[in-house]
């Protein structure tokens, strides 16, 4: 059975920064295409950043370009997401997400991505 457990969520200011872990199990982490994506109020959901497993090419969305950073540690079966910098406009639920079509390019739309976590919400405010 595929499971998700998100963490480093929560509050921030301005400028900060947080770190979102996801730990998988169930399935091969290690063999998979990973991304993050996230969904603000009233927004579609959107990819943020995505890594292609078998190159390991990494897309970033324009708006975290420089701000944030993902990665994986393939032997705890977790997948991270570092955020600084953090602005009101990064305010959403984040998304961990798997998917088994390995692809050279980083591949980081909803419609390709099989497995979910719940979701993470973040709020950065003064």
């Amino acid at each position: 059975q595929l499971q998700f457990v998100e963490s480093g969520g929560g509050s921030v200011q301005p400028g900060g920064s947080l770190r979102l872990s996801c730990v998988a199990s169930g399935f091969s982490f290690s063999d998979m295409d990973i991304g993050w994506f996230r969904q603000a109020p009233g927004k579609e959901r959107e990819g943020i950043s995505c890594l292609a497993n078998l190159t390991g090419r990494i897309y970033y969305h324009d708006s975290v370009k420089g701000r944030f950073i993902i990665s994986r540690d393939k032997a705890k079966m977790t997948l991270y997401l570092q955020m600084n910098s953090l602005e009101p406009e990064d305010t959403a639920a984040y998304f961990c997400a798997v998917r088994r079509q390995l692809a050279f390019e980083p591949l980081c739309t909803v419609d390709d991505y099989e497995y979910w976590g719940r979701g993470i919400q973040v709020t950065v405010s003064s």
